[in-house]
């Protein structure tokens, strides 16, 4: 069976996107960056061929992907196990706040950021274990070239995957607002050809 790249984007920049908090499962929405940052991948994607679109039901993704998808006859596919980590009480509350409010939580998760689960929450680990069998069942079952517009969380698990580095050192692959990375799906298995091409560095 032949085998196709696929696309893995970020989501486009979102509303308040400058306050440090976290945002995992919290439903925000693009901003009007976020939207152009969007309608420059549907442009840019024109000349190639997208044969299937992933995302995951939060407003960021399925609307970067609406955009995207616009004037191609290709339906969403869209995937709950596709959300970004779930962070359970601390969503959408400041780091600041949540430093001060649980430092030895704060202290646990800087030092086993794999692990650590928020109350109510995910850890990276869990994430790992819910995104990576649909990855792979995508790149197994596609017939042809695909976009999966994700999150940085679970973009940067299956990078860890595919490049065989283990998760505690997801930050070390920087993610920005929507970020194109390229995963070479011809070979026997998945190979990262490009990371966190932005929409102003790509001609």
């Amino acid at each position: 069976m032949c085998r196709y790249m696929i696309y893995l984007l970020r989501h486009g920049e979102i509303e308040d996107s400058d306050s440090r908090r976290y945002i995992g499962q919290t439903d925000c929405a693009l901003n009007i960056r976020g939207r152009a940052q969007a309608e420059f991948w549907k442009k840019w994607l024109e000349k190639e061929r997208v044969d299937s679109i992933f995302c995951s039901d939060l407003i960021r993704s399925s609307v970067t992907a609406e955009i995207i998808s616009q004037g191609r006859q290709v339906a969403l596919q869209v995937n709950p196990d596709l959300r970004e980590i779930n962070l359970g009480e601390w969503d959408g509350r400041s780091m600041q706040e949540i430093r001060d409010e649980f430092p030895a939580e704060w202290e646990a998760r800087g030092a086993h950021i794999d692990t650590f689960r928020p109350p109510g929450g995910e850890s990276f680990a869990d994430l790992y274990q819910r995104v990576i069998p649909v990855v792979e069942h995508i790149a197994e079952t596609v017939s042809g070239p695909a976009l999966i517009v994700g999150h940085a969380g679970i973009n940067r698990v299956i990078l860890c995957h595919v490049l065989g580095m283990p998760i505690r050192r997801l930050f070390s692959i920087r993610q920005d607002f929507a970020a194109l990375n390229l995963l070479d799906n011809s070979k026997i298995k998945l190979q990262v050809a490009a990371v966190n091409l932005r929409p102003e560095n790509v001609n």
